[in-house]
């Protein structure tokens, strides 16, 4: 277990590194961290653990990358907002391949996985400030689950995989749903609603706590299960954008930072459930 101190938010990578689209962190199970926009747009970048970067993968067709989750395969999934796609990465070979397409989308936002490797994805019109949420089998077929709400952008699935949260970004709104064995969505419910800044990426740790990142104040909320505030994590940067768990045992978290273009990280108590599963596939 690290020896720094917890919830102390310190530079992993250097400023300037990535783009101000800088984006989707997601560890795989071997330590590295990938995060959309290193060095140019339409890449997807690569973070040893020791914080050496480098581009991983160039997109193509115009495409640049939000959200990326990996599912348990170890295929990297990608949200693709500009061609409205989720694409799939084989990460020996890094061919890059569509896995689904949904012309109905503003955009693919932010996604997350469940435990049988079902996609839900964050659908933001920011033009109109609505949004909606949609699934993606693992066949890749898309479904729509919800419209008419406001600027929907994180989104996580919980540890047992039996609720979804989804927050909206300029209404400062979290809301959770109940989440069926067949992965429909059931009893939302407001969590938690802020007076000010923005939200941004959510996940969640093996205890259910959800981590949120506060675009514009330049802060991490960990919030109880059901909405409690238990901490407020203050970063360097101002715009973070999304967040994931890595380092050796799942209790680092790394966060992408728009204004200052790279990622910061501190130490937590507890495992995140995206390193778990990087981890342990099943």
């Amino acid at each position: 277990m690290s020896e720094l101190p917890l919830y102390q938010s310190r530079v992993f990578t250097a400023e300037h590194g990535f783009t101000a689209g800088i984006e989707g962190p997601a560890t795989d199970g071997h330590g590295n961290l990938y995060a959309v926009n290193y060095a140019r747009e339409h890449t997807i970048g690569c973070v040893t653990p020791d914080g050496n970067c480098s581009v991983f993968v160039q997109l193509p067709n115009g495409s640049i990358g939000n959200g990326i989750r990996f599912n348990s395969r170890g295929e990297m999934l990608v949200a693709d907002y500009t061609n409205h796609n989720i694409l799939k990465v084989d990460m020996p070979s890094r061919e890059v391949t569509l896995f689904a397409h949904e012309t109905r989308m503003s955009q693919p936002n932010d996604i997350c996985i469940t435990p049988d490797d079902v996609l839900f994805a964050s659908d933001p019109d920011w033009q109109a400030s609505t949004g909606r949420i949609w699934r993606v089998d693992r066949e890749g077929r898309v479904t729509l689950m919800e419209a008419g709400m406001g600027t929907t952008n994180g989104i996580e699935v919980t540890p047992d995989g039996k609720a979804l949260y989804v927050n909206e970004s300029v209404q400062r709104r979290i809301y959770r749903y109940d989440l069926t064995p067949d992965h429909e969505l059931r009893n939302k419910t407001l969590v938690m609603e802020f007076s000010d800044f923005g939200l941004d990426g959510m996940r969640c740790d093996l205890d259910g706590n959800l981590y949120v990142t506060r675009w514009g104040k330049g802060t991490v909320v960990k919030l109880s299960p059901h909405g409690k505030l238990l901490r407020e994590i203050a970063l360097t940067g101002k715009n973070c954008t999304n967040l994931t768990f890595g380092g050796a045992d799942g209790k680092t978290c790394y966060v992408t930072v728009a204004d200052r273009r790279n990622v910061e990280m501190f130490t937590v108590e507890t495992t995140g459930r995206c390193w778990f599963r990087a981890a342990h596939p099943w």
